[in-house]
């Protein structure tokens, strides 16, 4: 039999983790795909790959319980029965139903609230010194994600945590202490959506949960499409903020040549996304032999497309290393891409071109203080904390 390209790459190595992108680089100078021996998956290492995997039909999304399956039975409950783990048509019926409550105008019926939360969050921060993702980024997708859903603000805090706990079970090779808190977190957080549920019910509101319980979903359907728009809907969101502010600003652009209206940084927000991706990695199952560059997956066999080196590579993208804000075009993968496109691509874009327009109109001079402190986390990646100062500088400094 002919050999098959093979890479080594320890995907929970620090040094991977912290910058995974030169590895990406040296992978793709040798292979388009290779064989993970360590996962038992294929990874992809171009733009080519990786959008054929997202948009080969032959390729799906097939949810298989985790293991021990009764013990993490609260964590599977709520991704056996959500759209982004189904193939058609259990995943045209579930899709449907959370889009038809989406395209009810609700996204934009909250850009105004964007604008007051954000202006809000600004006003209690500490302009000479505060943590951009702690204090702002992190806050404002929930609190939206939050209405959207007609939870209370008051919930956010928790919101935030199960978000957290259960995320960290998408990592390679997650620890015992993880998979404890995750299962904990999917209980807690599915018991809360169903009280919430019940509420509906009888008060029904001008939200996204009054709509889908008309949609026809059983109350493990409703449950897992909550859930799953509550963790969704902001998680990126958070990341991606975090991630493309600090390239942008690592790289030496000042957000008062950028200009400050959501209408100017609509481009900006587009290189934030393919930069330094929140989603690096998403997996698909081959349910037919398929021919993947030079390589054959075959039925039953995983495959993940990287997405952060997706979109670094060199022959979509000119100075991928380079965070340009002016870059266009700009076809990134960071949303995914073919029937699993995600869902909340329009929430996620508006909330980042308002967020970002209110805090380059209030801090023009905005800038990093000190190094960002990783998640320390590959699949979901993004920073626990950046700290920024609004203040100038001065000649002395630099940014």
């Amino acid at each position: 039999m002919p050999s098959v390209p093979t890479t080594s790459l320890d995907l929970g190595d620090g040094d991977f983790v912290a910058d995974p992108y030169p590895h990406f680089a040296r992978e793709r100078s040798h292979h388009q795909v290779a064989w993970h021996e360590a996962s038992g998956t294929w990874l992809t290492f171009s733009h080519a790959a990786a959008g054929a995997v997202l948009r080969d039909r032959r390729l799906g999304r097939i949810w298989h319980d985790r293991e021990p399956a009764e013990y993490l039975e609260p964590f599977n409950l709520l991704h056996r029965n959500q759209m982004m783990e189904n193939e058609p048509p259990q995943h045209t019926r579930l899709r449907r139903a959370v889009a038809s409550a989406f395209n009810r105008g609700h996204v934009e019926r909250l850009r105004s609230r964007v604008r007051s939360l954000a202006a809000e969050l600004l006003d209690g921060v500490r302009p000479a010194g505060f943590d951009v993702i702690g204090e702002y980024a992190e806050p404002l997708p929930v609190l939206v994600v939050a209405e959207l859903i007609g939870l209370s603000g008051a919930d956010v805090p928790v919101l935030r945590s199960w978000s957290q706990a259960i995320v960290r079970m998408y990592e390679p090779e997650p620890t015992a202490e993880v998979a404890a808190a995750a299962v904990s977190a999917a209980g807690e957080f599915a018991d809360h959506v169903r009280e919430h549920l019940e509420r509906r019910r009888t008060e029904p509101a001008e939200d996204l949960t009054t709509d889908l319980l008309a949609a026809g979903l059983s109350d493990d359907e409703l449950v897992a499409a909550v859930v799953l728009l509550l963790n969704a809907g902001h998680e990126a969101s958070v990341n991606v903020f975090g991630n493309g502010l600090v390239g942008l600003l690592r790289h030496g652009h000042v957000p008062a040549e950028l200009g400050a209206q959501a209408t100017d940084l609509a481009v900006v927000v587009e290189e934030m996304l393919r930069f330094d991706s929140a989603l690096q990695l998403f997996e698909r199952t081959a349910t037919a032999p398929v021919e993947l560059g030079e390589v054959v997956v075959e039925e039953g066999q995983q495959v993940a497309a990287l997405l952060g080196a997706a979109n670094r590579d060199p022959s979509v993208f000119a100075g991928p290393d380079d965070f340009d804000p002016a870059r266009h075009p700009n076809p990134h993968l960071a949303f995914g891409a073919g029937v699993h496109f995600c869902l909340g691509a329009p929430l996620a874009r508006m909330e980042l071109t308002e967020s970002l327009a209110a805090l380059f109109t209030a801090y023009p001079d905005l800038h990093l203080v000190g190094a960002p402190r990783s998640r320390g986390t590959f699949v979901l990646r993004g920073h626990a904390e950046v700290q920024v100062s609004g203040t100038s500088p001065g000649p002395a400094s630099s940014r």
